[in-house]
């Protein structure tokens, strides 16, 4: 079979490029990264070559097109059931899709003041109208998961798609230093610590790309 190709953007700024790759990478997909720059005034045109949705990411698997992150999630589950993408436990699994749907489908106050850009430190920032209520919400998830789990530092013990949806909140609340209880604060940096997480974080340091509507004035991390 013809090795699968994975279209990203830029890897600093882009949080749903992040959950399909990391989805891919646990399924253990060998894949071809292309990756679209998103500050590129033509980039959705570029995008469009290869979905007509114009997003990120876009994983071409022989003649199969799958385009948003929890459609790939789902797909590589499919094929790839031994990946372990969802908990083997029927009740586990629900509510881990249920919380990672929760995280494709809200969360709008703080994906906008707080975007995903892993080069910034920027403490304090993005406390706008209805982002703690977010905050509150998505810790909220975490500690009930991290306690219900039997072992293991991720949300259902081993790390699972309901992981890589919330990573990017994981690398936002580093960003905004964004206060978190032990446990909360324990699950973070177990996720940060994730191979894979670091990976991806490695690689969007080293990038020079510029998106200036996902910029905000801060100091860049050293």
């Amino acid at each position: 079979m013809a090795r699968a190709t994975l279209i990203i953007g830029n890897k600093n700024y882009s949080s749903w490029s992040f959950r399909g790759w990391l989805a891919v990478k646990q399924a253990g997909i060998d894949v071809e990264e292309v990756l679209v720059d998103l500050g590129e005034p033509d980039f959705a045109a570029t995008l469009r070559t290869h979905s007509e949705a114009a997003k990120v990411p876009v994983l071409i698997d022989g003649d199969r097109k799958i385009w948003d992150s929890l459609a790939i999630i789902e797909y590589l589950a499919e094929i790839h059931p031994e990946a372990g993408l969802w908990p083997s436990d029927v009740s586990a699994r629900a509510k881990a899709r249920s919380i990672a749907a929760e995280m494709h489908s809200s969360f709008n106050a703080l994906r906008s003041a707080m975007p995903m850009n892993m080069r910034k430190s920027l403490p304090g920032w993005g406390r706008k109208p209805g982002v703690q209520e977010d905050i509150d919400r998505i810790v909220d998830i975490w500690r009930e998961c991290r306690t219900a789990a039997d072992g293991g530092d991720f949300l259902f013990g081993a790390w699972t798609a309901a992981d890589a949806m919330y990573a990017p909140v994981v690398s936002r609340f580093a960003t905004y230093a964004v206060e978190l209880d032990d446990i909360t604060k324990d699950y973070a940096n177990a996720v940060r610590n994730a191979p894979l997480f670091k990976a991806w974080e490695d690689a969007a340091l080293q990038e020079d790309w510029i998106v200036e509507m996902d910029e905000i004035d801060g100091t860049t991390r050293t």
